[in-house]
């Protein structure tokens, strides 16, 4: 693995598709005045359990999945939204991004590299409505310049970290603004452990909690 740089960061954004085949994890999600979280189990390319972190079930996912863009590799099921996805393939951090302060640090006890980016007119986040990283062009051309989903401020830069040995993005935050502290933190608990496939059996109608 290289030393960490804006290239290098760029390139580690990318790779996630080959760097993994199943995923245990906790994600914590710091919205606009509430927190989620989540514990998950993710098999490539088609089974996801997520559960809140008590344990009650919240959703089983066998599908066949889309793929990408630029047709590579599947995208991991999604939950919710495509922040999901992003998060975990985070290729929309490999462009139209200025990166500054690249760093080697600790994350939940693995390695990531941690950067301090801003946004510019060339990103492109897999879905408008739910990007990693909120900027004004982004909301602009998803949702048109006089929408109520128009931020009067935006951050003025945000802090993440893409773990080196997946490439999933662990940690986004925004910097300044109205919101500071908003964002994702995952913590990767387990990669390529074994899955029984019981994990990802449909439970019976009326199983499921609501988030």
């Amino acid at each position: 693995m290289p030393a960490p740089s804006a290239a290098a960061f760029a390139a580690l954004a990318r790779s996630s598709p080959g760097r993994w085949s199943t995923l245990r994890f906790t994600q914590q999600r710091r919205l606009r005045g509430e927190t989620r979280e989540l514990r998950a189990w993710l098999h490539r390319p088609d089974l996801l359990r997520v559960e809140t972190v008590d344990g009650a079930l919240l959703q089983v996912v066998r599908e066949r999945p889309n793929r990408r863009p630029d047709g590579l590799a599947f995208d991991a099921p999604m939950f919710q939204d495509y922040h999901w996805v992003a998060m975990l393939d985070p290729v929309e951090l490999s462009d139209g991004l200025v990166v500054d302060s690249v760093a080697d640090v600790e994350h939940a006890g693995r390695r990531a590299w941690e950067a301090v980016v801003a946004t510019t007119t060339r990103y492109e986040p897999r879905c408008g409505c739910c990007p990693l990283l909120r900027s004004l062009e982004v909301d602009v051309r998803e949702y048109g310049p006089r929408s109520e989903h128009v931020l009067d401020v935006y951050p003025d830069g945000y802090r993440v970290r893409v773990d080196v040995g997946t490439a999933v993005c662990v940690l986004t935050e925004e910097l300044g603004g109205l919101t500071p502290g908003v964002g994702h933190e995952l913590q990767i608990e387990a990669v390529d452990e074994p899955m029984d496939d019981a994990l990802f059996r449909q439970p019976q109608r009326g199983l499921f909690r609501r988030l």
